[in-house]
């Protein structure tokens, strides 16, 4: 699953041109054979993209798999983007789906008593001790509360409350209607307790870190895994 130490990334995507290209701009650009520029995407968009999978698999090794077969077959159906929503929209959407087929194929999927066996999530903020064992302890308990929820509330509460996606692009994601979001926000947000979430909302942006470990870890997989296969076709 993992590139081993000896294994390399195509020397093209060493010099990545600039971040302010758009998503689409680089998508034609990958189409056009520049395989390497695919790296952009992924480090683009690599938050978005475990957040949505992990808050349907709750395990740090499947949302990996996941992550990887969601960007290789986005890479294979480049050629079906047709931009009529985000490329975000759009990755995020295959992440999903993703996801949902891993559960539906009988994988583990996480339940609020293996998500308590988990260890806290560690802070890497400079703060005091009392601090740090503070937000530790809200991150946790958000992280529960968040487990607890019904799936399909649990979805959209962390595309739209989490990720900060718009209404309509979870509803694009989910392939739902978007009142249908704006419903099951609601209902989450009170299974949640009002008040539980007022007090933690502002730290939502901490949970689910993505470390630049992890973000190389998929990139480097997924570089190898497309690195023999033609560039996608029309």
């Amino acid at each position: 699953m993992i590139m081993g130490a000896g294994d390399r990334i195509p020397a093209e995507s060493a010099l990545p041109p600039p971040v302010t290209l758009t998503d689409e701009e680089i998508v034609a650009r990958v189409c056009a054979g520049e395989q390497g520029l695919f790296e952009i995407l992924m480090r683009r968009h690599n938050l978005r993209v475990y957040r949505a999978a992990r808050a349907i698999l709750h395990d740090d090794d499947e949302t990996e798999d996941v992550m990887q077969d969601a960007y290789v077959r986005a890479y294979e159906h480049l050629h079906d983007f047709e931009g009529r929503a985000r490329f975000s929209t759009w990755l995020t959407r295959i992440a999903v789906n993703e996801a949902v087929a891993r559960v539906r194929r009988g994988k583990r999927f996480d339940t609020l008593d293996s998500f308590t066996e988990e260890p806290f999530m560690s802070t890497t903020r400079a703060s005091s001790p009392e601090q740090q064992t503070s937000d530790v302890e809200i991150r946790g308990l958000l992280e529960k509360a968040v487990a607890a929820l019904p799936e399909d509330f649990r979805m959209v509460f962390v595309l739209r409350a989490v990720e900060g996606m718009s209404g309509a692009e979870v509803a694009e994601c989910l392939g739902i209607a978007e009142e249908t979001v704006k419903t099951r926000l609601f209902r989450a947000r009170r299974r949640l307790q009002e008040k539980l979430v007022e007090s933690i909302e502002p730290a939502l942006p901490s949970i689910y870190e993505f470390h630049l470990s992890r973000c190389d870890r998929v990139v480097a997989a997924v570089l190898h895994r497309i690195g023999g296969r033609r560039r996608p076709s029309a």
